[in-house]
């Protein structure tokens, strides 16, 4: 009987530890709370779970892990396997990715900016500028045309904006710069703050970030249709961490993309943008819409010396600039 029961408990550990080694849990660097922006990792996350039944986990923390601005620090020693980040952030760390940012590249939709980011990341300069933080590329985090939100005098013309203080990040504050306005370049979770003291008179934002942010709680205005261009915000995986994953739980990661995009864009476009228009009116948010020949001016006073300014700095840098470059430009003229 001892015997036994001595096999018995040695099989029950035993399988208790194997229990335990299949196990994986990744912890997820994100920032703000859970929102349009955050709903493909959300969904991503119950993905993986499902399909390993409950052997893969991702631990989705909302500022508890890492400061925004240095989510791909945190994934390049391994303090979490996954993170979100936006590019703008830090230019100088991810100088590939940044050719998304370039304003008025003249993109459509959030499907197109999907196959536009996708195509990017998987490009080998991109592989290689990402590979320096140990950081794998997942997918990104689709956004519409950037817009002004801003208190105070509503400007009636692009000349309205010499002066202003606006928070603008990447190209699109490089394209504001064009029209006289002061671009700041803060994170989303610093914004409120900097509204409200007056750092700042008005902000760059998508429309999912505005309703979350705070900035429409004392805005009075609202651009309509400057669509300078958006930011691209990656999400990004830990190498190694990606790498020791058994094969089956790295399908299910990778195989899981797909689905979670999709579950973003019908979300961002059936609800987010369904609440936008009524978020403006509840409060009483003017929206101002520029005539179509100030808006001809501002792509000519802006696009071309952006894209001239990011080519020549990024040639000088030793990436493949002009290959990224016709890359994404060649997809959205042939409409893809």
């Amino acid at each position: 009987m001892r015997n036994l029961l001595t096999k018995t408990t040695v099989a029950a550990i035993s399988l208790a530890f194997a229990t335990e080694a299949m196990a994986t849990e990744w912890n997820v660097s994100l920032w703000g709370k859970r929102r349009a922006f955050t709903e493909h990792v959300e969904k991503i996350a119950e993905l993986v779970s499902e399909k390993t039944g409950g052997e893969f986990t991702l631990n989705l923390s909302y500022g508890g892990l890492s400061k925004n601005r240095e989510n791909l620090d945190g994934i390049s020693i391994g303090a979490f396997e996954m993170a979100q980040f936006c590019a703008g952030y830090h230019r100088d760390k991810n100088p590939s990715i940044t050719v998304l940012e370039l304003p008025f590249l003249g993109v459509s939709s959030l499907e197109q900016e999907v196959e536009l980011s996708m195509a990017v990341y998987q490009h080998p300069a991109a592989v290689a500028d990402l590979g320096r933080w140990n950081a794998t590329l997942l997918m990104p985090s689709p956004l519409p045309q950037y817009n002004i939100v801003g208190v105070g005098d509503a400007p009636s013309t692009l000349a309205d904006f010499e002066g202003l203080s606006v928070r603008a990040t990447g190209g699109i504050g490089a394209a504001m710069k064009t029209v006289g306005a002061v671009p700041t370049s803060m994170s989303a979770t610093e914004v409120r703050q900097a509204m409200d003291s007056g750092v700042v008179k008005a902000v760059s934002f998508a429309p999912h970030a505005h309703m979350s942010f705070g900035t429409i709680e004392n805005g009075t205005w609202w651009t309509t249709n400057l669509n300078p261009g958006t930011v691209n915000c990656p999400v990004v995986v830990n190498t190694d961490a990606l790498n020791d994953l058994s094969d089956a739980h790295r399908d299910a990661l990778l195989g899981s993309v797909d689905e979670a995009l999709a579950h973003y864009i019908d979300n961002y476009n059936n609800k987010t943008m369904a609440a936008w228009g009524p978020a403006l009116d509840e409060r009483g948010i003017a929206r101002v819409t520029f005539s179509d020949a100030e808006i001809a001016a501002f792509k000519e006073a802006a696009a071309a010396p952006a894209a001239a300014a990011w080519l020549e700095s990024n040639t000088a840098a030793g990436l493949p600039a002009q290959e990224l470059y016709d890359l994404v430009t060649g997809m959205i003229a042939n409409g893809s």
